[in-house]
Order: structure tokens, then C-alpha cells, then sequence
């Protein structure tokens, strides 16, 4: 490969983040420019969520958090939960994207954000969406629903070694 293909390859290079869930959010990352779907406000169908990320599919790795049921949730609420993370690792599979599982341990110890402890929910929540803060400043608009997904991008973007 030429040195001009490589500079072109490696800026059409694509990053998918994908922090799944109702309150989650997907990242679409690229040399020159970032995505942000925040799946709170209003839940994309997974029509409408295929038609984007299909948008971004060619050249492009997808890191998703690996995730369990959480406590405190009912059978019937992990069922659907899993249901839905299932159907974005189908997705990701029909469009023949390579995907990457990370826990939020592995991505949170990368990022230097040490870990939850006692600390409460909110304030825990608060302290991941200012680091997204601090690493992305030009995204605009960051949530507590998008945060997780721009620190699962940042995680991905240096395994990828990515500038």
C-alpha cells in the first residue's frame, strides 16, 4: 500500500461505539468527525438504528460494552434488555463488522477513572460524562446517556491507535 492509500485509509477509518441499552448511546468516530446518537431522548427503532450505522459501516470496528443484567432488575426487564444487545451484535454481524466486546472495568482502568466503590450512582455518572467532557469538547451537547458511549469511542480509539 502507497503512502497516500495509507493516509486515506487510516482517515476513512471508522470507529462504532456502542454503549447498548435505553439509556446508552452509539458513537460514530472518524479522523474528522464524530456522531453521537443519544438513545434516551428518543429510542431509534432498530430499523432506523441500522439505517445509520449501515451508513458508516465500510471500513469501520465496532467496540461494544459487554454487559449483564444489572441488580435490581426484573427477569422480564433483563430478557428485553439482552434481547435488544442481541440485536445490535446480529446487525453488527449482518454487516460484516468487526465488533469488540469490552467490559466497563477494562475501559474505565484504560481511561484512568478508577472504579465506582461506594460512591453513588450520580456522582459516578457525573464523573464519566465530565471526562467525555474533557476528552470530546467540540461534540456539543454531552448526556449522562452519552457519556459512557464517547469513553467507550476514547477506549477504542487507542487500542486502534487512532489520532
Amino acid at each position: 500500500m502507497e503512502n497516500r492509500d495509507r493516509i486515506k485509509f487510516f482517515r476513512d477509518r471508522k470507529i462504532i461505539a456502542i454503549d447498548p441499552g435505553n439509556n446508552g448511546g452509539i458513537v460514530i468516530y472518524s479522523v474528522d468527525k464524530q456522531k453521537v446518537i443519544d438513545m434516551s431522548v428518543m429510542p431509534p427503532t432498530m430499523q432506523e438504528i441500522a439505517a445509520f450505522i449501515k451508513i458508516y459501516s465500510k471500513n469501520s470496528v465496532c467496540y461494544i460494552e459487554k454487559v449483564g443484567g444489572l441488580p435490581g432488575m426484573s427477569g422480564s426487564a433483563m430478557f428485553n434488555f439482552g434481547n435488544g444487545v442481541g440485536h445490535l451484535q446480529m446487525l453488527l454481524f449482518l454487516l460484516k463488522i468487526p465488533t469488540v466486546e469490552v467490559t466497563p472495568q477494562r475501559w474505565q482502568k484504560e481511561l484512568q477513572l478508577g472504579t465506582r466503590g461506594n460512591k453513588t450512582k450520580t456522582f459516578w455518572k457525573n464523573k464519566l460524562k465530565s471526562k467525555a467532557q474533557t476528552l470530546f469538547p467540540y461534540v456539543g451537547k454531552i448526556t449522562l446517556a452519552t457519556s459512557d458511549s464517547l469513553l467507550i469511542c476514547e477506549y477504542a480509539r487507542r487500542q486502534e491507535n487512532l489520532k
